[in-house]
């Protein structure tokens, strides 16, 4: 730390003056750091200090030697106590449904972290996670990435949806070609379900005829309700709809469409302890059935 101090501010009186020590005490240290290496490791230009090139990288390291302490320091504190800290998650806007009641919850039992929610796509999603800009992610489809660890928690069927006049809601059985000459409401680029809608197309060999492009199953399901076309939603961001007959789900051959959600994390990255303590309340509630209740 004294030699980082030097390095950094140039001048062996104020490194004393920052570490509150005497400039002697400061000029001994160096001197048997120097003997220690066995390498000189500052020079004089005139007035001035400077490292030589062996000062600067032994420089270099104390820097991440103390990066890494400061690290340590605040990794000890997190095991302390969850008085402080920060939980990121990156989520999907399809799990905006639910996630405010659990995020709730864990406010309520951790009052004093703050909670930083980005709700984008999936491979918005998938790229704040692998460039450590999110602890977590909830998602559909994890990656085949041994990078990341995946736990899935939750059915997501995906059904084909229609305004409850459309005449395709008179039939028992919609044949999946029927799909191809419909006209359909597609999801963004990087969407996940968008993904899941056009590789199940290409399985049947269909042609996805969008009538029109949003970006949230929220507008899927107003363009729907509005006349625009078929959607292919998750079954259960619908419940409201169903309810109030504002959409109809049609019995399409191959639906519902079975996928999975996932909360997923770096697997080489040690989790803060803000981001293990939603892990464990948010897998305990998937396990015992607590994230399909509605409120």
């Amino acid at each position: 730390m004294i030699f980082e101090a030097v390095g950094r501010l140039g001048s062996i009186s104020r490194a004393a003056g920052e570490l509150n020590l005497t400039q002697p005490a400061v000029s001994m240290q160096v001197k048997q750091l120097e003997e220690q290496v066995g390498l000189p490791l500052i020079d004089h230009a005139g007035k001035k200090l400077v490292l030589t090139e062996a000062g600067e990288e032994l420089a270099r390291h104390a820097r991440e030697l103390i990066a890494k302490m400061s690290d340590l320091k605040s990794a000890m504190k997190q095991h302390l106590s969850l008085e402080c800290g920060i939980l990121r998650i990156a989520l999907i806007s399809t799990m905006s449904f639910f996630l405010p009641r659990i995020v709730s919850d864990y406010v309520k039992r951790y009052p004093s972290v703050r909670i930083s929610l980005q709700v984008d796509n999936h491979e918005s999603v998938l790229a704040a996670l692998l460039e450590k800009r999110t602890d977590l992610a909830i998602m559909g489809r994890p990656p085949d990435d041994a990078s990341v660890v995946a736990h899935q928690f939750m059915d997501n069927p995906l059904v084909v949806v229609a305004r409850p006049d459309h005449r395709l809601t008179t039939l028992a059985r919609v044949p999946v070609d029927v799909l191809g000459e419909e006209a359909m409401i597609a999801r963004e680029p990087g969407s996940g379900t968008q993904a899941n809608i056009e590789r199940f197309f290409a399985e049947n060999g269909l042609e996805f005829r969008s009538s029109c492009e949003v970006n949230t199953n929220e507008a899927v399901k107003q363009a729907v309700a509005a006349g625009l076309g078929l959607g292919i939603v998750p079954l259960k961001t619908i419940a409201l709809e169903l309810e109030t007959k504002r959409l109809a789900v049609l019995p399409v051959d191959g639906f519902p469409l079975m996928k999975h959600w996932f909360l997923l994390h770096r697997a080489e990255k040690r989790l803060p302890l803000a981001a293990r303590a939603f892990c464990d309340l948010f897998l305990g509630k998937a396990s015992n059935g607590g994230l399909e209740q509605r409120s």
